[in-house]
């Protein structure tokens, strides 16, 4: 019986993934201060970002996934919201139809640290390997309008997500 439990612990242990992403101050050379790491798990309901990061502005800050996996240029060389699917439309995460690399936004506490967990229930980690993810200076009220994709502002953090 021993053993048997063992094996099932083990593989429930192997069944769910776990990526750590170090984030980046964004600057014009690509790494600026590190600001901490975003750990990446996939559950049965998609994907779970746990952030353990500091030194942001209180208050909820856009979060996505970028296409390419380059933070320079203050984070624009990233280019725009991963969209495999070409949807153009920034829609959040929780319709499926707009950008896959809409993601839950992420909210600093007084002190700037951004702790809490959030879920994207239509991501996967195949699909967003070798991309970067990306945190913005503003909130994400998840449509284009009045202000395109969200309206979140400045790339503030960037961190590149292994393959």
């Amino acid at each position: 019986m021993k053993k048997i439990l063992f094996f099932f612990i083990l593989g429930m242990s192997t069944a769910f993934a776990d990526v750590a992403v170090p984030m980046y101050a964004t600057s014009v050379t690509g790494k600026g201060v590190f600001l901490g790491n975003v750990n990446i798990q996939e559950i049965p309901y998609g994907l779970l970002f746990v952030p353990q990061l500091r030194n942001f502005t209180p208050g909820l800050h856009g979060f996505h996934i970028h296409d390419m996996a380059d933070c320079e240029e203050s984070g624009m060389a990233a280019g725009g919201h991963l969209d495999p699917q070409h949807t153009g439309k920034h829609s959040g995460p929780y319709r499926d139809d707009g950008h896959l690399g809409d993601l839950p936004v992420l909210y600093a506490d007084v002190d700037g640290q951004i702790v809490v967990p959030v879920l994207a229930p239509r991501v996967k980690l195949a699909d967003i390997g070798g991309h970067a993810l990306m945190i913005h200076a503003g909130g994400d009220n998840y449509s284009d309008y009045p202000r395109e994709l969200g309206g979140g502002g400045l790339r503030v953090a960037c961190g590149l997500i292994p393959k």
